[in-house]
C-alpha cells in the first residue's frame, strides 16, 4: 500500500510538526543535575511543544518547502502591476558589505558617516530622476509611501488654516489609494475612467471645488496607460489650491523618459523594490519614498539627511531645523539595506541604463500585446505601456472563467498573470513582463498563453477547472480560506509528542 503521494522529484512535505519523534535532536547535549534554586524557579518544567527531529530531517524540510516556492529566480513572473523583475547579484554583494550590512540605527552618527552619505546620494538620485526637490526616505513601501504623501499635503493646508475635507481618486488608480487616504482623514470621491481606459478629465474637473484637498492619479495607470492629460488636472487642481498626488508604483515605464515634476506633480511615492530592482514580495523588504514638490517639501517627515561642510547630519528634531515637517513617519530613517541595493543599481545603470530600462520595459508589453491581441481580448487599443490588459470576452461561453485560466497556467509552468484587477474591465487578465525578460523568455509564455486560450475556445473546459494538476496540492476553496482560515498547527490531545 502506497504510503505518500510523492510525485517524481515533487516530494510529499507533511508540516514539521508532523515529522517529529520522540527523542530526535540535532545535537546531544550531556547530562546535567540543574537543582531549582541555581534557576532561581524561573525554569521550564514541561514540554513546549517543539517538534523533535535530527538535523537532516530539519534541514530536508526548509529546503523541500522552499522548493515549492515559485520566485523571479526561477522564471518569468508575469504579475501586472507588480513589476516584479530580476534583482542583479551586485546589489546583493553591496549590501552584504561590512560596515553596510552590520550597522545599528542608534550607533553615534559620527560612526556612521558612510551610511548616512549612501542615503544622502540616494536620495539624490532620485529627486534628479523625478525633477521634485524635496524628499522623505523614510516610508517603508508603496502604500506607507502614499499616507506620507497625503500627511505631507494636509500639512501644508493647515498651515494655510484648513486641512480640507476630500480627495478625489480616479478608477484607474491604484487600489491602496483611498484607503491611504480615508486613513489621512478625507473623504473619498471615486471618478469614473472614459472609454480609453483614462480617467475622465471632464468629470473630474467637474468635481473641483474648494473641499478637494488633493487628486490621488496613477501614472501610468492600472489599465497600464499614460494619463495623457495629467498636465490639464494638475493645472486644476492647483488653481483650487490643492495638489495633485501621483502613485509612482508605474515609475519604471517613465524613468528616464520623463521627470513627474515636469508633469506639475506635487507628491510621489516611488516603489524602490519595482523601479530599482530591489528584492520584492513575501511582505519586504519594501520601501516607499516620496518626493515633493517645492511647496511641499518643507512639510516632509523626520528624521532626515543634511550634509554640512564635510559631513553629514540625521536631523532627528523639527528644532533643529527651519522646514515644518510633520512629525515622524517611522522610527528609523527607512530600509537602510534597500537604500544599498537601489543606489547600487542606479550607479551600475547610470541615467542611460534606467532610459534604455523603461523603454525595453515598454517593448516587452507593446510585444505581448502584439502577439496576444488575435487571440485574447485586449481591454483597450494600444499601444500601451508596461503592461497588458485583457478582459475575460475572449471566454465568453466557454465556461472557463479568469480564475480557471490563471489556474491552467501554473501547469504550464508559469505564475499566473495579475487576476480581477483593475477593476474597470469584467474579468481583467493583468500581465507586466518587464524588461528583464528575454525575447525566448516572452515567446515561452506567449505559445502557452495563446494554446490555452485556443483550448478554452473549443470548450475543453474540465481541462482547466481541474487545473492544476501537477503542484504538490490541487485547487483550493479561496472562497472557504479567506472566510475560514486557519492559520496555526495545534496537536491531538494526548499526543506524546506535544504534551503540555
Amino acid at each position: 500500500m502506497k504510503k505518500n503521494s510523492n510525485k517524481g522529484l515533487q516530494v510529499e512535505e507533511p508540516l514539521i510538526f508532523e515529522q517529529s519523534s520522540p527523542g530526535a535532536c540535532g545535537v546531544d547535549f550531556p547530562e546535567m543535575e540543574i537543582s531549582k534554586n541555581k534557576l532561581g524557579g524561573n525554569h521550564r518544567v514541561k514540554p513546549i511543544g517543539l517538534p523533535n527531529l535530527s538535523e537532516p530531517a530539519a534541514v530536508r524540510h526548509y529546503l523541500r518547502i522552499s522548493q515549492k516556492n515559485y520566485c523571479i529566480d526561477s522564471g518569468l513572473y508575469p504579475l501586472g502591476s507588480c513589476t516584479m523583475k530580476h534583482n542583479p547579484r551586485l546589489n546583493e554583494k553591496m549590501a552584504r558589505k561590512p560596515g553596510l550590512v552590520d550597522i545599528h540605527p542608534l550607533q553615534p552618527q559620527s560612526t556612521v558617516q558612510g551610511a548616512l552619505e549612501l542615503i544622502y546620494v540616494c536620495s539624490e538620485w532620485l529627486t534628479k530622476l523625478t525633477g521634485m526637490p524635496g524628499i522623505a526616505m523614510s516610508p517603508a513601501a508603496g502604500a506607507h509611501g502614499e499616507l506620507t504623501g497625503l500627511m505631507t499635503i494636509r500639512a501644508a493646508l493647515e498651515d494655510r488654516g484648513n486641512p480640507r475635507k476630500k480627495v478625489l481618486v480616479p478608477e484607474s488608480a491604484h487600489g491602496t489609494n483611498p484607503a491611504s487616504a480615508q486613513m489621512c482623514g478625507y473623504e473619498i470621491e471615486s471618478i469614473p475612467a472614459n472609454s480609453s481606459g483614462r480617467v475622465d478629465t471632464e468629470k473630474l474637473l467637474g468635481r473641483l471645488d474648494k473641499t478637494v484637498a488633493a487628486i490621488m492619479i496613477t501614472n501610468p495607470n492600472t489599465c497600464g496607460l499614460f494619463e495623457d492629460q495629467i498636465v490639464q488636472v494638475a493645472d486644476a487642481v492647483h488653481e483650487i489650491g490643492g495638489f495633485l498626488y501621483c502613485d509612482g508604483a508605474n515609475f519604471n515605464a517613465i524613468v528616464g523618459r520623463v521627470k513627474p515634476g515636469d508633469l506639475k506633480i506635487d507628491s510621489m511615492h516611488l516603489n524602490l523594490h519595482k523601479t530599482f530592482s530591489t528584492p520584492h514580495g513575501g511582505g519586504g523588504p519594501g520601501s516607499g519614498p516620496v518626493v515633493l514638490s517645492k511647496e511641499l517639501a518643507d512639510y516632509a517627515p523626520l528624521p532626515f539627511v543634511v550634509k554640512t561642510d564635510d559631513r553629514f547630519e540625521l536631523i532627528e528634531s523639527a528644532e533643529d531645523t527651519d522646514k515644518k515637517p510633520f512629525g515622524r513617519i517611522k522610527g528609523f530613517h527607512g530600509q537602510f539595506g534597500v537604500f544599498v541595493r537601489a543606489l547600487t543599481y542606479m550607479l551600475s545603470m547610470g541615467s542611460d541604463g534606467l532610459r534604455q530600462a523603461s523603454g525595453d520595459a515598454v517593448l516587452s508589453a507593446n510585444y505581448l500585446l502584439a502577439q496576444l491581441k488575435d487571440d485574447l481580448s485586449i481591454s483597450f487599443e494600444g499601444p500601451c505601456m508596461h503592461e497588458v490588459l485583457i478582459d475575460d470576452r475572449f471566454l465568453k461561453d466557454t465556461g472557463v472563467t479568469t480564475l480557471d485560466f490563471a489556474k491552467a497556467m501554473i501547469d504550464e509552468g508559469f505564475h499566473p498573470m495579475t487576476m480581477y484587477f483593475p477593476l474597470v474591465v469584467p474579468g481583467a487578465l493583468l500581465m507586466e513582463p518587464t524588461e528583464t525578460e528575454s525575447k525566448k523568455s516572452l515567446d515561452n509564455y506567449i505559445d502557452s498563453v495563446i494554446s490555452l486560450a485556443k483550448k478554452a475556445a473549443t470548450e475543453n473546459t474540465k481541462h482547466f477547472k481541474d487545473a492544476p494538476k501537477y503542484t504538490p496540492r490541487r485547487r483550493l476553496d479561496e472562497t472557504a480560506a479567506a472566510r475560514n482560515p486557519i492559520l496555526r498547527w495545534k496537536p491531538e490531545k494526548n499526543s506524546k509528542n506535544n504534551s503540555r
